[in-house]
């Protein structure tokens, strides 16, 4: 995908939104078996339904007295020590693998409640005691696409994913960045922001949620990663929310160059870049996602079998974007694909079969 395909999409007028509320859809059986296999389906001592169960809330603002969206909740006394003492428990099955010997000095300091967007989440922010120092981990329904789209975030991306399911409750543990568009308002136009190394990671972040068909990347759903390098720093892109996972019908979707609220971060792209140098960028960002499918391959197919037999958007979604896809790269394969999961199979294989070539190839030569 051309990033100068967006200038036109900005002279027309033609950027895009994706759908306004999005259904949750269950977890199969077969997806349920796949989390207890790889570890994710844990015993949770809370669940999401014993959050809502909550007595009052209070709007909760920012630092700068702005309204956040977000009400941090209150519960009868009664409620509390239950839910309390499960929290800290399952934050610390999240980091420890279930070693409670750490959490006789933890407390739940807060628990959030956002009623914007589709999965509802809560935050917990849990504090050491002898410190003060905080974490947050998140409280989800558990929806089947979400869930693919962090099984596969954490199978294609360089960013490794821990969350657990328990039935109908998904846990998340807390990504940190700034977010994307407080990154654009406060620190895209700042001196020390090294704008090529930004522009860089901005064109691979695109390349992998078009190969892996993870939409609405909105500047607030994504977060900015700044790491200190040797003479400068270096920026990670990170997602943060997984609800369009293949869902939406319209390819541009899929594309975080497409959406209005990324403009600023398109333009600095084109002012900071030459055409070779964004397609060297994203040819670089195919063949790290090509070796990744190469050395979790059989895991990466169980998950895309399972989910090429999941209903995860609707009939009308999956015909408009197979034919999207099967324009654009004039490849009929994708108009034989009858389900999401399949598409999103038929969309690695177009996108990196190029690249996973050369590997095999360079191994064999390896190995001779």
């Amino acid at each position: 995908m051309l990033f100068t395909e967006n200038q036109n999409a900005l002279e027309k007028n033609e950027l895009d939104k994706p759908s306004r509320k999005k259904p949750m859809f269950p977890v199969s059986d077969q997806l349920r078996y796949y989390l207890k296999h790889h570890g994710r389906e844990v015993k949770m001592m809370v669940s999401y339904k014993n959050l809502l169960n909550y007595t009052y809330s209070v709007p909760l603002k920012d630092k700068t007295g702005k309204d956040t969206l977000w009400e941090t909740v209150g519960y009868d006394m009664r409620e509390w020590e239950f839910i309390r003492d499960g929290l800290v428990k399952m934050y610390a099955v999240l980091k420890t693998e279930g070693d409670l010997t750490y959490t006789k000095h933890l407390d739940v300091a807060r628990i959030d409640y956002c009623s914007f967007g589709n999965s509802h989440p809560f935050r917990i922010r849990i504090v050491n005691k002898f410190n003060d120092n905080y974490d947050h981990y998140y409280i989800k329904i558990a929806d089947a696409s979400r869930i693919y789209g962090l099984e596969l975030e954490h199978i294609l991306s360089p960013n490794r994913i821990t969350f657990l399911t328990n039935k109908e409750t998904l846990i998340e543990e807390h990504i940190a960045g700034i977010p994307g568009d407080l990154f654009i308002s406060d620190y895209l136009h700042q001196p020390l922001t090294n704008k090529i190394r930004f522009s860089k990671e901005f064109v691979k972040f695109n390349e992998r949620c078009f190969v892996r068909l993870l939409g609405d990347m909105r500047s607030y759903n994504f977060v900015v990663d700044i790491t200190p390098d040797i003479e400068d720093v270096q920026y990670r892109i990170r997602a943060i929310d997984f609800d369009q996972q293949s869902y939406e019908g319209r390819k541009n979707l899929y594309l975080p160059q497409f959406f209005k609220e990324n403009i600023p971060l398109v333009e600095t792209v084109m002012k900071s870049l030459n055409k070779d140098s964004i397609e060297q960028y994203q040819t670089e960002e195919r063949t790290l996602m090509a070796f990744r499918v190469a050395s979790t391959r059989h895991r990466l197919m169980q998950l895309l079998n399972i989910m090429s037999k999941d209903a995860i958007s609707t009939t009308e979604k999956i015909t408009q974007l197979k034919n999207d896809l099967g324009e654009y790269f004039h490849n009929n394969s994708f108009f034989k694909c009858t389900s999401m999961g399949q598409v999103v199979k038929r969309q690695l294989k177009q996108t990196l079969q190029k690249n996973l070539k050369l590997i095999q190839q360079n191994l064999g030569k390896f190995e001779d």
